[in-house]
């Protein structure tokens, strides 16, 4: 599968934003969903969970939509299948983050292209916690 054309500079710019929304994440500590959140959340980042069927992961109030976020969020992390990224990103353009990142496996150019032109960057077929690592 492709992946975005960001440059490692580029990618690297959007580790400097904090406030990390994480569409899909697990209460399961043996999902990526689970264990790539905390790893950012162990490097600083404010891990926003959002997952309609927990109320807390890691310790933090979880949401059960990006909307009931109440503070600005920088990035929206999706573990998604990449069927169900267009109603997330529909969503996320409601909020206006800076970046839509697609973890590593989805991908779905419709969605992206909203997005895009709702002025969002986007990260797909990347996982966080891979780049970052390998950048930092």
């Amino acid at each position: 599968m492709e992946k975005d054309s960001h440059t490692d500079e580029q990618i690297k710019k959007f580790y400097s934003l904090k406030n990390i929304a994480v569409v899909g994440m697990s209460k399961n500590p043996e999902k990526a969903a689970h264990y790539v959140p905390k790893y950012l959340d162990e490097k600083g980042y404010n891990i926003i969970p959002v997952n309609p069927t927990a109320t807390e992961i890691l310790g933090k109030k979880c949401y059960a939509k990006l909307l009931d976020v109440a503070v600005p969020i920088d990035i929206v992390d999706v573990f998604r299948p990449s069927d169900q990224v267009k109603s997330v990103v529909e969503e996320a353009i409601r909020i206006k983050p800076k970046v839509v990142w697609l973890q590593e496996g989805i991908h779905n150019p419709e969605a992206e292209t909203l997005a895009e032109k709702a002025g969002i960057q986007v990260v797909f077929n990347r996982c966080m916690l891979a780049e970052h690592q390998r950048l930092f």
